[in-house]
């Protein structure tokens, strides 16, 4: 039996081996501070342990897949008796099959489907969709709006500064200035400049891509409608990327939560069930570029990848949707973003202190500041230093979540974690007013 030493120790030496590994000692974008950093070993429920035994609360669900929490029973039996089968097989099967028909029957604007692996490729080929079935090149998404990591979506995404509107700045080198040109950043809940934006560049514009719910940004009364109505008015089309909102806000994703219908929509995350699987839906008439019976044609779009519709993301697709198909699911998840909530925004009343717990559904982000929260611009203006320390005091004690970033919630959390991290978040705060109590 590894005893608590021998734990630590390996915890440690692996750490010190991922800094040697990976590029910045992480294995992706997204990376704990060091002194926080931690191996995690297994996932049940809405708990994760890391190597020294430690018992997390998971507030970062693997970014949002896990809806319905780590190593569901349905989602475990569903995948090892798909592996037993074969993992892909680069044709048609069943379960790709049987996920399709969900997918279609409950997203409003989906008539047909094609699965990818990443939310980066749903993006991309949206796009890529969008400008050929206009016959125009430029795209408008809004700043701050997370689109995965294609070039035409790393554009003022988390700008550390403003820039004069339609002009993005890159959030990584290596994108081409030609690929900047063809895009054009507007406001979020900023109808007249994205008005503005649409009717000047109304020729050219093939797409407009956004974030229904941006991060944790809620759209005002009329917005959506309006940004969909310049688009068609425009001859673009409307892309919902709903890769965070699908299946998280209602059934029918924020298509069906906010009573908007695009022309396309991204999905992912909860789609795969913690598996690797995203997907582009919307008409027929749209969806036909992509067609391999149109091939060689002016009209076809070359979409594809090796493990694109594999049976075993399908399968634990099927059995996440499975489960959120239940009576009451989506009134539980709304119930404990909601809880949430209201529990941090009392604390932030209670402490004295400006703390807005905005979202919607079962995911939030902290901010501190005055005033209505109703684009990127208005994030930039409240206190990220309190609003770090605050998410580090929350780490600290043991509810894990990337500092600052947002919080998901899923079918496994209950009301004694919601009562656990109103709690620690009351410690949390405490412990960040005292520290800026001047000396």
């Amino acid at each position: 039996m590894t005893s608590v030493s021998e734990a630590n120790d390996l915890q440690q030496e692996l750490l010190a081996s991922s800094r040697q590994l990976f590029p910045g000692g992480s294995s992706g974008l997204w990376r704990l501070p060091d002194e926080y950093q931690i191996v995690v070993t297994h996932g049940r429920g809405s708990r994760v342990w890391d190597m020294n035994g430690r018992e997390y609360i998971d507030c970062i669900l693997g970014s949002g897949p896990v809806l319905i929490g780590h190593a569901h029973p349905a989602v475990v039996a569903a995948v090892q008796a798909q592996v037993a089968q074969g993992a892909t097989y680069f044709l048609l099967n069943e379960p790709a099959i049987r996920l399709a028909e969900i997918v279609v029957d409950a997203v409003p604007c989906a008539e047909q489907i094609r699965f990818v692996s990443t939310g980066t490729e749903a993006t991309f080929y949206a796009v890529r969709i969008a400008r050929a079935y206009t016959g125009r090149n430029k795209v408008l998404k809004f700043e701050g709006a997370l689109h995965g990591g294609n070039d035409y979506a790393t554009l003022s995404t988390v700008p550390p500064h403003t820039s004069d509107y339609p002009h993005g700045i890159p959030d990584s080198s290596g994108i081409p200035a030609q690929v900047q040109e063809q895009v054009l950043i507007s406001e979020f809940n900023n109808l007249d400049l994205t008005r503005d934006l649409v009717h000047r560049h109304a020729d050219d514009l093939a797409a407009i891509i956004m974030e229904p719910l941006q991060r944790a940004l809620n759209p005002e009364p009329g917005f959506l409608a309006a940004v969909r109505d310049l688009a068609h008015e425009a001859g673009a089309l409307l892309i919902f990327d709903e890769i965070v909102t699908g299946f998280r806000l209602a059934w029918g994703g924020a298509q069906e939560y906010y009573g908007v219908e695009p022309d396309l929509a991204v999905l992912g995350k909860a789609l795969g069930g913690g598996y690797p699987q995203a997907a582009v839906a919307g008409p027929a008439a749209i969806m036909e570029v992509v067609s391999s019976a149109i091939r060689g044609t002016p009209r076809y779009v070359w979409m594809g990848g090796t493990f694109s519709g594999n049976p075993l993301s399908a399968v634990a697709g099927l059995a996440t949707l499975g489960v959120l198909q239940e009576e009451g699911s989506f009134a539980r998840l709304n119930a404990t973003g909601d809880q949430v909530r209201a529990g941090l925004e009392d604390l932030g009343r209670e402490f004295g202190e400006p703390l807005q717990a905005i979202g919607a559904g079962p995911l939030l982000q902290v901010f501190f500041g005055e005033g209505e929260l109703r684009s990127y611009r208005d994030c930039l203006q409240t206190d990220n230093d309190k609003r770090i320390a605050f998410a580090q005091e929350l780490l600290r004690a043991g509810i894990l979540t990337n500092p600052g970033e947002k919080l998901y919630f899923s079918l496994a959390h209950t009301d004694k974690d919601v009562g656990q991290i109103l709690d620690i978040a009351r410690a949390a705060l405490k412990t960040v007013q005292e520290r800026n109590e001047p000396q």
